[in-house]
């Protein structure tokens, strides 16, 4: 047991070395890529035809007179600092200020999304692994198959044009209607606002608002885990403890439910984080398709704008998040799993 204790302390602290450099990479290949990128942020803020003298006083200012080592050495000196600058193009709004205004909308849209995606990969996971080689089974193949071809922006913009457009079911473009109050909180969060506060109404108003794009995200992802869940969950089922199970009468519902999808589980929750790590930085197209106000599509913008100070903390900020989610996997998978090691 000692022995098993000093490993996992020790694949732990590597993986906890091994983040900060991951955090490095991924924030120099931003910094060069935009470096690398056509267009010049002067231009964008002040317009092509403004006068060269108004141009050269700006990029003075910005600091993008300075040779590109100087620059990336000052940009990692204020990542030490915490500092992830200012937007160029709203004039002084930090980028803190920005997540603090766009992040809570990426989540609640990603966790809602997650929920959607779990329950119905999971579901129909299970359904085609329970009855292999049967229409269930093959119905389960083609879920996958086509959750995964189809494209994220298409599949938005079809449903938004059948219940948005056409039936009026849903609304889009807005968390909340635009002549209604917000649930006040210090989270942002207005799910857990509006419960906190007891405002059952204002929780209700935003799950509908969150229903249509959540959707959207949670259907098109919950193919990988169906996949994940039938494939496992076959080989499962063919375990000699499930036989045992099978020859002392256990019914074959229970045989699923309780003891193989469980043990099936285990590979589909390292997706399962991953994916929702890769969720909370990387839902721009669900975010741009429906004009959600997350920082997803904040980032878009910034992009657009060229907006370099925006661009790079945001991307800091979503290197973080996936590091700290990828370490909290990683070492519950080494917990549960001895084999996990380096």
């Amino acid at each position: 047991m000692s022995s098993r204790s000093a490993a996992l302390r020790y694949y732990v602290f590597t993986r906890l070395l091994l983040a900060p450099l991951m955090v490095l990479t991924i924030t120099t290949v931003v910094f060069l890529l935009l470096r690398a990128t056509p267009g010049d942020p002067v231009d964008a803020l002040l317009g092509a035809r403004a006068p060269a003298a108004a141009k050269d006083a700006l990029r003075v200012q910005l600091g993008l007179d300075q040779p590109l080592f100087i620059q990336y050495l000052n940009y990692l000196g204020d990542l030490l600092r915490f500092d992830l600058g200012s937007s160029l193009a709203t004039q002084g709004q930090t980028v803190w200020q920005i997540i603090r205004a766009h992040f809570p909308a990426t989540v609640e849209l990603t966790v809602c999304g997650m929920i959607v995606a779990t329950v119905v990969g999971v579901s129909v996971g299970a359904l085609a692994a329970s009855r292999p080689n049967s229409p269930l089974d093959a119905g389960g193949r083609l879920f996958g198959i086509i959750t995964y071809a189809i494209p994220m922006y298409w599949f938005g913009m079809i449903l938004q044009l059948i219940f948005a457009v056409q039936l009026r079911w849903f609304p889009i473009g807005t968390r909340y209607p635009l002549r209604g109050t917000p649930p006040a909180g210090l989270t942002g969060l207005y799910l857990l606002d509006s419960l906190l506060t007891l405002d059952f109404g204002a929780f209700f108003t935003t799950l509908y608002y969150l229903a249509l794009p959540s959707l959207t995200l949670g259907i098109l992802i919950s193919g990988v885990f169906e996949r994940m869940v039938r494939v496992n969950l076959k080989q499962t089922l063919a375990a000699d403890y499930v036989e045992a199970a099978r020859a002392r009468g256990i019914p074959e519902r229970r045989i699923v439910l309780v003891h193989a999808l469980k043990n099936a589980m285990i590979p589909v929750i390292t997706i399962l984080g991953l994916t929702f790590a890769a969720m909370l930085g990387g839902a721009v197209l669900t975010e741009v398709t429906f004009s959600w106000p997350g920082l997803a599509n904040r980032l878009y913008e910034a992009i657009s704008q060229r907006d370099y100070p925006v661009v790079q903390g945001l991307m800091v900020f979503f290197a973080m998040i996936v590091a700290v989610i990828s370490i909290a996997i990683d070492i519950l998978n080494a917990y549960i799993d001895p084999r996990i090691r380096y």
